[in-house]
């Protein structure tokens, strides 16, 4: 049986053998995340999520999501 994850998550997402959330692949295309997350970031729906946090010098998904 999975666990719940923290209230505001969406679902039930993967974990790692220690029980830390996985990170995003790097190669998810940015329309997938705005789609997901109802957002619009201004950019090609086929950047790279990789390419786009590199260039904003933003350091992860959640940060990008939650605006740190």
């Amino acid at each position: 049986m999975a666990s719940k994850d923290a209230p505001g998550m969406r679902g039930e997402r993967s974990r790692d053998r220690s029980g830390q959330l996985r990170q995003k692949r790097s190669d998810t295309h940015m329309g997938t995340i705005e789609k997901h997350y109802d957002r619009d970031f201004g950019v090609r729906s086929d950047m790279k999520l990789g390419t786009y946090l590199k260039k904003t010098g933003i350091k992860s998904l959640n940060d990008l999501i939650t605006g740190q």
